[in-house]
């Protein structure tokens, strides 16, 4: 596949650059950005993107949602990048171990500490991610699988919205979920989803399937005890109303993707769709919420 290698330039204050890059990551992955390098030089960020599936005005509208004011500006220059095996660089460096709430530590399968392994009482989970994104090392992912935890899933059937890597619903099945179906718009996320689900050996309860929520959902078979969406907020909004369609009585909608400024955004629109809100909990500008079906 050919790609190509897009270098962001942040202007921001030293304080806030961390998590600017960290915002930037996120929403050049809604416009199709597969992975992210480091940059030596400061204020810089390296994304990659399949040039078939480049959109300067897509990647534009997504950068035009970041939650700053004119202190923050970002801008970026396109070129082709270098071939190259990107599998293989993947297998070279994949990452490290991430624990979430001492009870869930997801892994690459190479960078697992032995002291790690030995407890019971942890549920291990490997990502092969494959540059599909969903790993752990993003607040959100971490905000998800906390609210996993909080849940009884035992038996539970699980909605996974815009899957990626499959770590939310695979995670769900370690943790006592029944039966779990993922979707993604993008046919690489699926099938790593899959790949995922079989090394986690989960696979007989997982089913990965390729689409968007207006055309996914309503083919499923419902209802589902929990649905999971860590997308961005705009697609929250948009789609909330599919995942109350497939969601039980009682059953809980876990959301993340957005900031802490947009939650009553969230907030009134699932009011208005008959939930409302139990739990919320945020890590750096990013928020997440639990809400549960009346």
């Amino acid at each position: 596949m050919k790609y190509y290698e897009v270098k962001f330039c942040l202007s921001a204050p030293a304080e806030l650059i961390g998590d600017v890059s960290d915002v930037v990551v996120a929403l050049a992955g809604e416009a199709g950005f597969e992975t992210f390098e480091e940059n030596d030089e400061e204020g810089t960020l390296v994304g990659y993107v399949r040039q078939e599936l480049f959109s300067a005005e897509q990647l534009d509208a997504q950068l035009a949602l970041m939650p700053y004011d004119d202190e923050v500006q970002v801008s970026y220059n396109v070129s082709k990048a270098e071939d190259k095996d990107w599998n293989e660089q993947w297998e070279q460096e994949g990452f490290q171990p991430i624990v979430v709430d001492d009870r869930v530590v997801v892994h690459d399968g190479r960078h697992l500490p032995d002291v790690l392994t030995g407890d019971p009482a942890l549920t291990m989970v490997e990502i092969d991610a494959h540059l599909a994104f969903g790993t752990g090392n993003h607040e959100t992912t971490r905000l998800m699988i906390s609210h996993l935890l909080r849940l009884n899933l035992t038996n539970a059937r699980l909605l996974d919205c815009g899957t990626g890597t499959g770590i939310l619903a695979i995670t769900a099945l370690k943790l006592g979920a029944h039966w779990a179906v993922g979707y993604d718009i993008d046919e690489w996320s699926v099938d790593n989803a899959r790949h995922n689900a079989v090394i986690n050996r989960v696979d007989d309860r997982f089913q990965s399937l390729l689409g968007d929520a207006q055309h996914v959902i309503p083919t499923l078979n419902g209802p589902f005890n929990v649905v999971t969406a860590n997308i961005n907020r705009n697609i929250l909004l948009s789609d909330m109303s599919l995942f109350v369609s497939r969601l039980a009585p009682g059953g809980h909608l876990l959301l993340s993707g957005f900031y802490r400024d947009d939650l009553h955004l969230i907030v009134d629109c699932a009011q208005a769709l008959g939930l409302h809100l139990t739990h919320q909990s945020a890590e750096g500008d990013w928020q997440s919420c639990c809400l549960q079906r009346c």
